[in-house]
Formats: structure tokens, C-alpha cells, sequence
């Protein structure tokens, strides 16, 4: 019996309710949609194709809305993989709910809590059917602020499963020419630890530190240029201010023979 096997056998693992998901997701689409311009990817920034291995997704932690952009990314490209995520004990007691989502509880600022996690960790990853997301920052911090400092457990278990891929995700939300946001994300190369003897959980949570930043960096150079040749939209919102504002300047459009575009910079919506 492998050891990632025996190690299950041990762990109890979180549950992922499908049909849930799906509905929640649905949900969350049409949640995001209004309440945000448009969802967009970098077309250099997408996830490899043919993941035959476990995957750790680790990104930086912008705003409430990440649990909500990461499912929508699964259900995206990572469909044919059941996806979990750990969370703070406290708030999944105060929100039940997400055990059913695949969130399990972690104690954090203890050593019986990281141990816990790396457990269950393991477990998940003995199967290349998951995937698991994670915010190793730990709490919500500024887009801007440098250097990263992610904790310590996403090194140690990197330093434990030599053949997980781990992908950085870059997360940013902000505002170009419409009243609604822009949700914008990247992926960054993926790593792959390889032999266990490669590297200590510090020097791989630098590792991982570095990449994420330089995902980030990147990010934010792209979405400064607002080319939308450069994105995939993945979901799209309401554009335009309001109905009366709107009508005036199709009627504007109307008497100067001009086609309307409800968008007030159509090359960035097209």
C-alpha cells in the first residue's frame, strides 16, 4: 500500500457535494455578473493542459471574492477534478455550509492545527483526481504590497510531495472605464518539486514567495495596458451607468449616424 494510501485510511477526508457545487457555482456566475463589469484571464496566463498529477493552486488573498473566483476557475478549467480548499476552523463552524463545498477547518497559529493540515493534505493529493486551492498569506492583504510573505505551510508540504504541481494564481479587482470592476486573473509557471531531498520548506516557501510575486507583477503590467487582445473573458456583466444616461447618449449616437456602444470603451470590452 502506498504511503499517500495508508495515510487516507487515517484522515478524514472533506466531502465535495457535486450536485452542490453546481448549483453554487451557477449561483456564483450570475452573482458575479452583476455585480462586476467582466471576468477575465490573461491568454498567457493560462493553466497547462493535461494535468495527470495532484495540484496545489496557491494564490495571493485580495478580497472576500477569491473563494468565489476560485470556483468558477475550477468549474472552468479544472472541471474534471474535485477541488478543496482549507479555511479557518472558526469560520467553518460559523459557515456549515462549506463543508459540503470542500472546505475543511484549519487551526491556525498552532502546531497541532499545522500538523492537521499537512495530513489532510497529503491525503487529498494521494489521488491526481484533486486539486486543492490555498491562500498562503494567510489574510486579506493590498494587491501592491511587496515582498510577499506567504506562511510556512505551503513549503512544507511542497517539501513532502514530490510529484504535486504547485501553481501560482494571481488575483486582482479593479476598475478601468465602466462603472462595474474587472475581476482579472493569471496563472504563473507551474512547479513541480520533484526529488523530496530538492529543497527545505523555507527555502521552497521562497520559492513559492517568488513566484507568486512575479504573477502578480505581471498581472498588474498587463492590466495597466487594458489591451483586450490580451484577455479571455470567462464571464460578462452589465456595462453602461444607468437607463436615462444611457439613453442619452444612444440618442446622441442616433442623430450623429454613430453605432451605439453601451460600453463607454468598446475596444477594452470586445
Amino acid at each position: 500500500m502506498k504511503a499517500g494510501t495508508h495515510e487516507a485510511s487515517r484522515v478524514t477526508l472533506p466531502q465535495a457535494s457535486a450536485s452542490l457545487l453546481k448549483v453554487f457555482a451557477a449561483y456564483s456566475r450570475g452573482y458575479a455578473r452583476r455585480h462586476f463589469h467582466s471576468f477575465r484571464i490573461l491568454n498567457s496566463g493560462l493553466p497547462p493542459r493535461d494535468l495527470n498529477r495532484p495540484l496545489v493552486i496557491f494564490l495571493n488573498h485580495a478580497s472576500w471574492w477569491d473563494p468565489l473566483v476560485c470556483l468558477l476557475l475550477s468549474r472552468e478549467f479544472f472541471a474534471n477534478r474535485t477541488s478543496f480548499a482549507p479555511i479557518d476552523g472558526s469560520m467553518l463552524e460559523r459557515y456549515g455550509f462549506f463543508k459540503h463545498l470542500g472546505f475543511f477547518g484549519v487551526e491556525q497559529q498552532s502546531a497541532i492545527g499545522a500538523l492537521k493540515f499537512l495530513r489532510t493534505a497529503r491525503a487529498l493529493l494521494a489521488s491526481s483526481r484533486n486539486s486543492m486551492w490555498v491562500t498562503p498569506q494567510g489574510r486579506f492583504m493590498d494587491i501592491r504590497e511587496r515582498p510577499l510573505r506567504l506562511q510556512s505551510g505551503l513549503g512544507a508540504l511542497a517539501a513532502q510531495s514530490a510529484e504535486t504541481m504547485f501553481l501560482p494564481l494571481a488575483l486582482e479587482y479593479t476598475f478601468w472605464s465602466e462603472p462595474r470592476p474587472e475581476i482579472l486573473v493569471s496563472f504563473g509557471e507551474p512547479i513541480i518539486p520533484g526529488s523530496k531531498k530538492s529543497g527545505s520548506a523555507e527555502e521552497w516557501t521562497k520559492r513559492f514567495s517568488d513566484a507568486l510575486e512575479d504573477t502578480q507583477d505581471e498581472l498588474a503590467a498587463r492590466s495597466c495596458r487594458r489591451d483586450s487582445s490580451e484577455w479571455l473573458v470567462l464571464n460578462r456583466g452589465a456595462s453602461g451607468v444607468n437607463a436615462i444616461y444611457d439613453a442619452w447618449r444612444w440618442l446622441r449616437a442616433r442623430v450623429n449616424q454613430k453605432t451605439f456602444a453601451r460600453e463607454h470603451r468598446a475596444e477594452i470590452s470586445r
